[in-house]
């Protein structure tokens, strides 16, 4: 006989299966131990109630900002290869960056290479290196007139272009280079220069020295140490005031470009004499007599050029009459000047010496020159007086400025 399994008891389900038996109640708030569910669910631990982003790789942003300056693009190039390696392996963010950094940087090789291969690089630099220099320099052209802000005589480092025709502070007339080097000749090199070249530049420039005012001098602007370290090479000649605080009126300009081919050839064959002269001993014939008569046979020797030069010219038949006469008296003073390059004594060298300078300026150079238009009024203290034929003003030596160095020279 067998004995049936005792009944389940009230809290002990019973384990023989059933087609009809259903399972233990379960829900989603089912609180162990029978207790009745919490009011909501905490977090876990390792949860935070928001989503934190993956940090942005900082050297996919360097590679980004190399590849768009063009910053050294090859430095660009790995870090934008460095980063994205950083990026899968702390699953960071900037992948795009990296990329775009690298892909900047790439062009940016390439076009260095291109640069290299033709020569733009070098352009670039000498582009740079005229930027400086211009920026420390400034240049200035035959015929140009200008306001200096400060004073001719003075630091200058620019100026202000204006027109010739009303007043102004100084009127360029003639520029010329000083040779190439790599050391500064120093400003008494400069000067030296400058006197030799600014006054046949100014001859070519104002034909008629008759015409200049009594107050103009010759300045010159010239390169500064600095500014020749910068390539700057460029002397500058200028008329200006002999007083500082005084102006110009008008331009001073007389050559082919204002005067018609009667006057140009007249005004040559004077300026023969005319350069003559300059070269007049500062010593009387009675401290060096030999030195000024070996100036008197100049003086002779230049009178025989213009005179050449005036009766080879095919004058008009309104200047022939005029210019026959001053010829004549030409050759009295070529006499004069022959007669003073022989005297044995002072005083007979300074006899012939004061008549020669009569005949050169004389009533026939002052009819000629009305019947050609020119000024008609002898430089103030050009002729005539022993000892010297400054007739412009004492400008001294001394640092122009700004773009170079410079002073003043005696017209």
């Amino acid at each position: 006989m067998s004995i049936p399994p005792p009944p389940p008891g009230p809290q002990q389900p019973s384990t023989t299966p059933g087609p009809y038996q259903a399972p233990p109640p379960q829900g989603p708030y089912a609180a162990p131990g029978g207790y009745p569910p919490p009011p909501y669910q905490p977090w876990g631990q390792g949860y935070t109630p928001f989503n934190r982003p993956a940090p942005v790789n900082g050297v996919a942003i360097a590679a980004l900002v190399l590849g768009a300056l063009c910053f050294l693009p090859a430095v660009g190039l790995v870090l934008g290869v460095i980063a994205l390696v950083q990026i899968r392996k702390r699953g960071e963010r900037g992948k795009g960056l990296a990329i775009g950094g690298a892909v900047l940087s790439t062009i940016g090789l390439a076009l260095w290479v291109l640069a290299l291969a033709t020569g733009g690089v070098a352009d670039f630099w000498q582009g740079m290196k005229d930027g400086a220099r211009d920026s420390a320099t400034f240049s200035l052209h035959k015929g140009q007139c200008f306001d200096e802000p400060g004073a001719l005589g003075g630091a200058t480092y620019d100026v202000d272009e204006v027109p010739c025709a009303g007043r102004h502070d100084g009127e360029v007339f003639g520029t010329f280079n000083l040779p190439a080097g790599s050391h500064y000749p120093g400003e008494r090199a400069i000067d030296t220069a400058a006197e030799s070249r600014c006054y046949p530049l100014a001859d070519a420039y104002a034909m008629d020295s008759w015409a200049w005012p009594d107050d103009v001098d010759v300045y010159y602007f010239s390169p500064s140490k600095d500014s020749w370290a910068l390539g700057d090479r460029e002397v500058a000649c200028v008329f200006g005031n002999t007083d500082e605080h005084g102006t110009l009126t008008g331009s001073l300009r007389a050559d082919a470009t204002t005067l018609d081919a009667d006057q140009v050839a007249f005004l040559t064959a004077a300026q023969e004499v005319e350069r003559a002269l300059d070269d007049e001993p500062e010593d009387l014939a009675e401290d060096d007599l030999e030195g000024n008569r070996t100036w008197a046979r100049e003086m002779k020797s230049a009178l025989d050029r213009q005179i050449s030069q005036l009766e080879s010219y095919g004058w008009g038949a309104g200047h022939r009459q005029q210019v026959a006469a001053y010829v004549e008296e030409l050759r009295a003073a070529r006499g004069q000047w022959a007669k003073a390059a022989s005297a044995t004594d002072p005083d007979t060298f300074d006899a012939h010496y004061a008549a020669g300078f009569k005949a050169v300026d004389g009533a026939p150079a002052v009819a000629v020159r009305k019947a050609l238009k020119l000024a008609t009024t002898p430089p103030s203290d050009t002729y005539g007086d022993s000892g010297g034929t400054d007739s412009g003003g004492t400008g001294d030596s001394g640092d122009l400025g700004g773009s170079g160095g410079g002073g003043g020279l005696d017209v």
